[in-house]
């Protein structure tokens, strides 16, 4: 009988496709090796971490979090996942998440195309990695589209204005919400961001999902931040340009001399925020730190400040705080968007319990009534101690804030468990940017009330000594 001849090309081949199949680098480097090259270590880490993470039966590895340099291959690197994971699994039910329609769109396009391209001689394609994978007939729309052998759709991509209605997700993938400075110093669409993700985002993930957000840093309190703050379990992967010795992450993506060139002209934060994935607004955030007591001085007066609220979603911000010398010692704090009927009473037990002297209520958009309500709670609780009088405040409110920012960190103090103590009213103080659009204003607007209140020995009417 003839020896039958052994193809070893076709061997090798085969041998490449099934390493495609099994490592998602190697499919990377296969389908696009002009950027996934060997000696790319971080894309190579990259693709690794992205792998292992899906791959993770641990139910804790939920989300994962990715932080990177732009034009270093993010949304690219996705898209290629996405495709290797459907190749793979053509039960996973995967959504993306893009900053606007287009984006969204440009990206699921990609995805499909690639999986739809026919096979060519001589040139490896999908099909050659995973020839069983194909987009089902009449159900290949742009944005929504489903394998061939599945009874259900496999993909859709949408945004904070798109839909997802009808989709249940096994994988979720947002990539890249926020596209500029503008967006990144705006608070109200970074929570619009949240809001999008929390309502409508995760209410279409099946049991057992998976979150990656990939982004490039811009804010704080952005959506990665978010997470990274509000999830107790969180991968967190950060890629900087720059590496602590000085070196770059990837002097054949970037170099040193180009960074230089690039960033020559550019404003330092946004640098550091894309490159180095230091947000924003850390650097101008108006209050860089508090100070703290673990026990109380003696106590010269004891004051309150209220600020009521001022629209529907703004809060009442109320503060009990005594004096020592010319430091303000924080007490308590309500801060709350609850309605007048239950922060009267509220307000009034917090006065009392603290021995207030004396309370202050801003007498703008409802105050005076709300002073007025608070003495008749005072009377029902029988403290006689607390003085209440209020005030119409006429100064420009941003004006008060920055201009008295450095004072309220040098002469207020507050418990050291304050963080803990009163969550809200932290987090909108710690994220308050200097000259951003901040959402709310009022724990900046109270605090700096509780610095500008009159001295005690200015005042001709009752503080309670406790001395």
């Amino acid at each position: 009988m003839p020896t039958q001849k052994i193809d070893f090309k076709e061997i090798q081949k085969q041998a490449i496709l099934e390493l495609a199949r099994r490592d998602f680098f190697e499919y990377c480097k296969l389908m696009a090796g002009d950027f996934y090259k060997e000696d790319r270590a971080f894309l190579k880490s990259m693709c690794h971490e992205l792998q292992d993470f899906y791959e993770s039966k641990d139910p804790n590895d939920k989300v994962l979090v990715l932080t990177l340099p732009p034009r270093h291959g993010k949304s690219r690197t996705a898209g290629k996942f996405v495709e290797w994971i459907l190749g793979n699994n053509h039960n996973e039910r995967i959504m993306t998440g893009s900053y606007n329609e287009d984006l969204s769109g440009s990206f699921a396009k990609s995805v499909r195309d690639t999986i739809a391209e026919k096979q060519t001689p001589g040139i490896i394609t999908y099909k050659d990695i995973f020839p069983n994978t194909d987009i089902k007939y009449g159900e290949a729309t742009m944005k929504k589209w489903a394998l061939e052998d599945s009874k259900v759709p496999n993909y859709l991509a949408t945004s904070p204005t798109g839909t997802a209605t009808g989709f249940g997700c096994t994988l979720m993938i947002i990539d890249d919400l926020i596209k500029n400075a503008k967006e990144a110093y705006n608070e109200r669409t970074l929570l619009q961001h949240i809001e999008w993700f929390n309502n409508t985002m995760l209410s279409r993930t099946e049991n057992g999902f998976k979150l990656i957000i990939i982004m490039t840093r811009w804010a704080s309190n952005d959506l990665a931040g978010y997470i990274l703050e509000n999830y107790p379990k969180v991968r967190h992967i950060c890629y900087k340009a720059i590496q602590d010795d000085g070196s770059m992450l990837c002097d054949d993506i970037l170099s040193k001399e180009e960074y230089e060139f690039k960033t020559k002209n550019m404003n330092k934060d946004i640098i550091e925020a894309n490159y180095n994935q230091e947000p924003i607004d850390i650097k101008n955030r108006l209050y860089s730190k508090f100070k703290t007591y673990e026990k109380l001085p003696p106590a010269h007066y004891i004051m309150n400040y209220t600020d009521t609220a001022d629209e529907g979603d703004d809060y009442l911000c109320s503060i009990d705080y005594q004096m020592y010398n010319n430091d303000y010692y924080i007490l308590d704090i309500i801060y709350t968007q609850e309605s007048m009927e239950i922060t009267e009473p509220e307000v009034a037990k917090m006065m009392t319990k603290d021995h207030v002297g004396y309370a202050i209520i801003e007498s703008n958009n409802g105050g005076r009534g709300f002073a007025r309500n608070v003495q008749r709670e005072l009377k029902n609780l029988k403290n006689t101690h607390t003085k209440v009088n209020w005030f119409h405040q006429n100064q420009n409110k941003e004006a008060r804030i920055l201009s008295n920012a450095t004072s309220v960190m040098n002469n207020i103090y507050f418990p050291v468990n304050w963080e803990d103590k009163w969550p809200d009213f932290a987090k909108h103080i710690k994220h308050y940017i200097r000259g951003g659009n901040n959402e709310h204003d009022d724990a900046e607007d109270t605090l700096t009330g509780v610095y500008e209140h009159p001295k005690p020995n200015n005042i001709t009417f009752g503080y309670s000594s406790i001395i």
